[in-house]
């Protein structure tokens, strides 16, 4: 999962791509519990393509986004929110995994 280095990259991404992001960050117990499934999931949903979006180097696009809990998903398809998973609860991969199926239905 490719790591989005500024505020622009963001913008670029979520303008050109249908991409989920992941806010996340290192210190995050909650975040580091659904990482042994992420790559799996990033294969079982190739309609997307998956970024890591740390919390802390890029709090401005927190804000902006209204992310106030980690971890945490946006899906864009053509600079276009389609969905949003954004609390700061645990997050199973159950729920991971319908919510992307959930959002690829979505897309046009």
């Amino acid at each position: 999962m490719e790591h989005v280095q500024s505020v622009e990259q963001f913008e670029e991404i979520k303008q050109t791509e249908t991409a989920v992001f992941l806010f996340s960050a290192d210190w995050c117990p909650d975040c580091r519990v659904i990482e042994p499934f992420l790559p799996r999931l990033e294969v079982d949903f190739p309609t997307f393509t998956f970024y890591y979006v740390d919390r802390d180097k890029l709090m401005d696009v927190c804000v902006e986004n209204d992310i106030f809990g980690i971890p945490s998903f946006l899906v864009y398809s053509g600079g276009k929110e389609i969905d949003r998973f954004v609390s700061k609860e645990r997050k199973s991969e159950e729920e991971i995994e319908s919510f992307l199926t959930r959002a690829e239905a979505k897309i046009d």
